[in-house]
């Protein structure tokens, strides 16, 4: 009895035909890390984009890790435009007693969710210590000079909500609504 060589030619097509499928499942990029803002209104996930202001990511998350942000409050709601918070005296006048910088990008665009950080009008283009907005609108039409965090991938019917508190263009919130706990989540 002879036996016949057996062909392994369609095993190996057949492997190299899902390779496509195979490599479509991978991750194509590492997972970027995330800030969930713990607030009386619900939670607030700022998936954080570090490629874009390597040093304002690099010092915010430092401070989310510190637990800086814990018990502050969004001081500043202007409806329709963004919520703002960060500051630890919660007048909008104060920060961690530094700040960093990082180029902002000409033609960057504040879209709705966006996270940049907020600066004085004195301070130059990319300038941040502590303070944040998360916009609430689909264009805030803002100069590019501040440094964007990320944007907002959970919780942004939460930040509208918060955007409902505000009391016209003096931005004092109508309540106060405070950041319960912030942590940094790398999934």
């Amino acid at each position: 009895m002879t036996h016949k060589p057996r062909h392994r030619t369609p095993v190996v097509l057949a492997l190299f035909a899902c390779l496509p499928i195979l490599v479509a499942a991978a991750p194509s990029s590492p997972t970027r890390p995330r800030v969930v803002l713990e607030t009386v209104c619900g939670d607030i996930v700022v998936e954080l984009h570090p490629e874009d202001a390597p040093q304002t990511v690099a010092n915010f998350t430092k401070l989310v890790k510190q637990g800086f942000y814990d018990s502050l409050t969004f001081h500043r709601v202007v409806p329709g435009f963004v919520i703002q918070g960060g500051d630890p005296t919660g007048t909008g006048t104060s920060g961690p007693g530094y700040s960093t910088v990082d180029p902002v990008p000409p033609g960057t665009k504040y879209t709705l969710g966006v996270a940049a950080m907020a600066k004085t009008a004195a301070e130059k283009a990319g300038t941040a210590g502590s303070q944040f907005f998360i916009v609430t609108t689909k264009d805030a039409r803002l100069p590019p000079d501040y440094a964007v965090l990320g944007k907002v991938v959970g919780g942004l019917d939460n930040v509208e909500r918060i955007g409902q508190l505000g009391s016209g263009q003096t931005g004092s919130p109508t309540r106060l609504v405070e950041i319960r706990r912030a942590t940094v989540d790398v999934h």
